[in-house]
Order: structure tokens, then sequence, then C-alpha cells
């Protein structure tokens, strides 16, 4: 059976990935699907950095500003959602393209992962979020590390929601979670893709995240916050532990001063992109896209872009 094509582009926070989607798109006929745990959300504009319609340059995007805040989305919904937009992109003859930096949600799609929606025990979950709230998200985080400690190692004890699934997985099939999705990872994808991941100097990649967190605030992150805050939205809300949300409430809630919610903020995002990066480098079949080796020159990089789409696939031909 044919693949179908697939171009993905992605890299590390603030390293331009917005732009550089859009001339790909434009060179090869694409539609971008976005690859962002925040973008998705209505109101969430300046603290996820979305990219606003005039810098569409009449470009369809799919998965931008379709949920609202109060609704959860994880890697099990956005394989459904980019499904469905691949799907509409195919019927029109065009080739989707994924742009964003959650690489969890990407692999998830390009190896087709299968999440296994067993069976829910809902009474042992029940049992762990009373767990969770009478000893804390740690307690049952020592718990995983007994049962699977490969995937306490991967999940942050915060993450109550991922820790509760492991340990349901496992109390339900017997099997490590850990070990369920790295059979899943060994997937031959069902798409002729090129994966490529933009990079940059890390100095100059932290410089960038440090101006890109100033403009935000000009441009109203606060505001923009408060009004979420006065909508009702907490911090227990998945949407509200975004980058740029969660410290400025915590601000608002009067638990950081203004100063220590931006350099708290700051410092989040640096180590944000350092594990994205970490992320990437243990993918399989990538295509690095250093931006200093070409002089910085969009129009380099797009040729180089193209001359691997040429070369790995049937998209250009």
């Amino acid at each position: 059976m044919k693949k179908k094509p697939l171009i993905i582009l992605t890299g590390p926070t603030a390293v331009g990935k917005t732009k550089a989607s859009i001339g790909l798109a434009k060179a090869i006929g694409g539609e971008i699907i976005s690859a962002d745990s925040m973008q998705v959300y209505k109101g969430m504009d300046i603290g996820s950095a979305k990219i606003r319609p005039e810098e569409m340059k009449g470009i369809q995007h799919y998965l931008v500003d379709v949920l609202e805040p109060s609704c959860e989305f994880h890697v099990v919904r956005f394989q459904q959602m980019a499904k469905q937009a691949m799907a509409e992109i195919y019927a029109k003859g065009k080739i989707p393209i994924v742009v964003g930096g959650t690489g969890f949600y990407i692999q998830a799609l390009l190896y087709d992962i299968d999440f296994t929606e067993n069976e829910e025990d809902t009474g042992y979950r029940e049992e762990l979020e009373a767990l969770a709230k009478e000893r804390g998200a740690e307690y049952l985080h020592e718990m995983l590390k007994e049962v699977d400690p490969e995937s306490a190692g991967q999940i942050h004890a915060n993450n109550r929601k991922r820790v509760i699934r492991a340990l349901e997985f496992y109390r339900l099939t017997g099997q490590k979670i850990s070990e369920h999705n790295e059979t899943e990872r060994a997937k031959e994808s069902p798409y002729e893709f090129c994966y490529f991941v933009l990079n940059d100097d890390r100095k100059k990649l932290y410089d960038r995240i440090e101006k890109r967190v100033d403009q935000m605030l000009k441009m109203g992150l606060l505001e923009e916050v408060t009004a979420l805050k006065n909508k009702g939205y907490t911090k227990d809300m998945v949407s509200m532990q975004g980058l740029g949300y969660k410290e400025m409430l915590n601000y608002l809630n009067g638990e950081y001063s203004y100063e220590e919610a931006v350099s708290i903020l700051k410092r989040d995002t640096r180590h944000f992109a350092k594990r994205q990066l970490t992320w990437f480098r243990r993918e399989r079949d990538v295509i690095w896209i250093e931006k200093e080796h070409y002089d910085y020159d969009e129009e380099k990089i797009l040729e180089v872009m193209l001359s691997y789409i040429r070369e790995r696939t049937k998209i250009l031909c």
C-alpha cells in the first residue's frame, strides 16, 4: 500500500519554526497542523506565541484556537484531531506539515502509536486520586517507581494524570506502560516522511527566549492571564499549567513577586528548550537543520529542506 506523505518541522521553543513553516508550506503546497499543546486553546494567544492570522500568509492552519481552556488536551486527543486534519488536507491534494515543539505528540502521530485505551478501572483510578489528595503527588510517584522505574524516570511527579494512567495500565495489563510504549516506538511509520529539527546555537537560543518573554510581557501576558483567571480558569486545569500561564497565575495568587515570576518563567523556558532538544536527539530518522551553518539565511534553509524532501520522498517529483 502506498504511503502517504508527511512533513514534520520541529525544534526548541523560540527557534523560528513558525516563519520557516510558512515558506515550506508555500513551496510544497502544504497546510499546517500545529503540534503545540497550548496554541490549541482559545484566548491563550500571547503566552503560547500563537501564530497571528496575518502571519499565516493564507496558509490553512489546523489545531489552532479550537478548544476552550477548560478542555483537556492530551496526546490521544491530539492524535485523533491531527489524523482528521490530515484526511482533510489529503482530500484537497495538499501535503500535511506538522509544526510544533511537543515531541511526544509528533512521535504519536508519526508512528501511529497505540495508547491502548483498555477498559478503565474507575474504582482503582478513584482510589489513586484519593491517595494523591491525601498523601501528595510524590507518594503516587513512589508507587510507580516500584512497579515501573522507567516510566517514573520519564514522568514528572506533578504530572498526576500520567502517573495514574501508568499505574492503572500496570494494574489492568500486568505490563509496564514503558515497555508497551517502547514496542510502539519501534514501529515503522505508515507515512513517507521528512522529519526536520530546526536548531540554533544555545546561547543565541537562550537570548531569543529572554527577548521573547520580555516581548510577551510588553504585549500583555499578565493581562491575558488575569482575564483567564477572572473567567474562572484555575491552576488545576491542564491549560493553565502552560509556561507563562502558571508563573503569572502564581504571581496573581500572591505566591511570587512579579520579578520572581518573570525570572522563573525565563529559567523554566530555557529548561524546557533543553528538554525538547534532549527528546529530539533520541528520535529516529531526524534531519537536523543548524541555522548557523546556513548563515541564518532563510532561503538557504528552505532550499536545504526542499533538497531533502526531493531526495527522500516523491512529494516534489
